[in-house]
């Protein structure tokens, strides 16, 4: 596919290495400008582009920055877009953002909410980097680390699943976006490295 990355720190940075590693055309993009990242684009064969770049022909886009950074944001060009939203919010660096601090929202229906338009979808928050790197395995494998996939729209949901399938870990479907509080931070899926029964588990077991 051709995918385009927004954010090209731990996770986003892994993504682009490993999403390229795969086979398929990444285009990552910072808020630094496309000259920043000339080294992650050698060492992983990514075009270096701007936020407009990577989103413009992109089949999927991932948006791994820090939440506070996401009403910055173009929203016309992720309009229809498969969006993965591998944010997490964290107020001691996102601030105070009313309805995330009382949890009447998820983190992800609130980036839906600036993204109009956008096929929102949350997986790869609740993963340690390094682990996102190393610790994928194939299909048959018996012990492969599971990661929760929650969004409404179910082909987009679907199509990401593959692709989680596709990078070695298990995808658990998630429910909808207002369910994915279920593996925010403080949860007992977020950080942790569960197969898939113990994913389903934790997500049932998550209290708000």
């Amino acid at each position: 596919m051709k995918i385009g990355i927004i954010g090209s720190g731990h996770i986003g940075g892994t993504l682009t290495r490993r999403l390229s590693a795969l086979g398929h055309d990444v285009t990552v993009a910072n808020s630094r400008g496309p000259e920043s990242l000339t080294e992650l684009a050698r060492e992983s064969g990514a075009t270096a582009g701007t936020v407009e770049q990577a989103v413009q022909d992109a089949e999927l886009v991932v948006v791994a920055i820090p939440l506070f950074a996401v009403p910055t944001l173009p929203v016309q060009p992720f309009d229809g877009k498969i969006v993965v939203d591998a944010n997490n919010y964290y107020p001691q660096r996102d601030g105070d953002i009313a309805e995330l601090l009382d949890r009447s929202l998820s983190s992800s229906r609130w980036t839906a909410d600036h993204l109009k338009g956008a096929r929102v979808v949350k997986t790869f928050n609740n993963i340690q980097a390094a682990h996102l790197m190393d610790h994928g395995k194939p299909a048959d494998a018996g012990d492969r680390i599971a990661l929760p996939v929650a969004g409404d729209d179910n082909d987009a949901k679907q199509l990401v699943m593959q692709l989680v399938d596709a990078l070695g870990f298990d995808p658990v479907d998630a429910g909808t976006l207002d369910e994915s509080w279920r593996q925010q931070p403080d949860t007992p899926v977020y950080g942790t490295d569960r197969d898939a029964e113990g994913v389903r588990q934790g997500l049932a077991e998550a209290r708000p």
